[in-house]
């Protein structure tokens, strides 16, 4: 692992935060299990705890923390949509924080709480989750209500060095992932 490589695992596991580029805008990431990281993350974006945040890695191994087990059944139908831009709401490990699972998504017609995860298939995120091998948050980096970002400069203007904000692109006419919960088959989002 390069010097670079074990600063931003190091600024990531202090409770740092970054900003990163995803498939249709720029993310504010840190590490999902650091309850710092998710207070610093949400202060930053002056968004309400009980929202929840979406989770994305590059392998299936670095979800599995996160979510109750799934059936065969449960776990066909994530995979019929990872790798991709598709996120699944799925049962709460009990060890997953309430700032990242939120309370907006409430409790499924099975009484337990969710959170929302994704296999994600762009090449930045992957690259990015491979490299620091972990699953990172990912929200729209931008201020609660207000357009979400798309590039370098405009995520170092909003947030200046509480950040640490890694260069690169979005799709431009990206859209963001859908948000289904997997035991109801509802969409959230999408």
């Amino acid at each position: 692992m390069d010097w670079k490589t074990r600063s931003l695992r190091s600024h990531l596991k202090g409770g740092g935060v970054l900003a990163y580029p995803t498939r249709a805008v720029y993310g504010l990431g840190c590490d999902p299990r650091s309850q710092r990281g998710l207070r610093r993350l949400l202060r930053l974006k002056q968004r309400p705890a009980h929202k929840g945040m979406i989770v994305v890695s590059d392998a299936l191994a670095r979800l599995q923390p996160f979510h109750m087990p799934l059936s065969s059944a449960e776990q066909a139908r994530c995979l019929s949509r990872w790798p991709g831009g598709h996120t699944w709401l799925i049962p709460a490990s009990r060890r997953v924080s309430g700032l990242l699972r939120g309370r907006a998504r409430g409790l499924g017609a099975d009484r337990r709480p969710r959170v929302a995860l994704r296999q994600d298939d762009y090449v930045a995120v992957q690259r990015l989750c491979h490299r620091l091998g972990m699953a990172l948050v990912s929200t729209s980096a931008n201020r609660s209500g207000q357009r979400p970002l798309g590039t370098t400069r405009a995520c170092q203007r909003l947030f200046g060095h509480q950040v640490r904000v890694l260069s690169g692109r979005t799709q431009r006419h990206a859209r963001p992932s859908t948000i289904q919960d997997l035991m109801t088959g509802k969409a959230v989002r999408g």
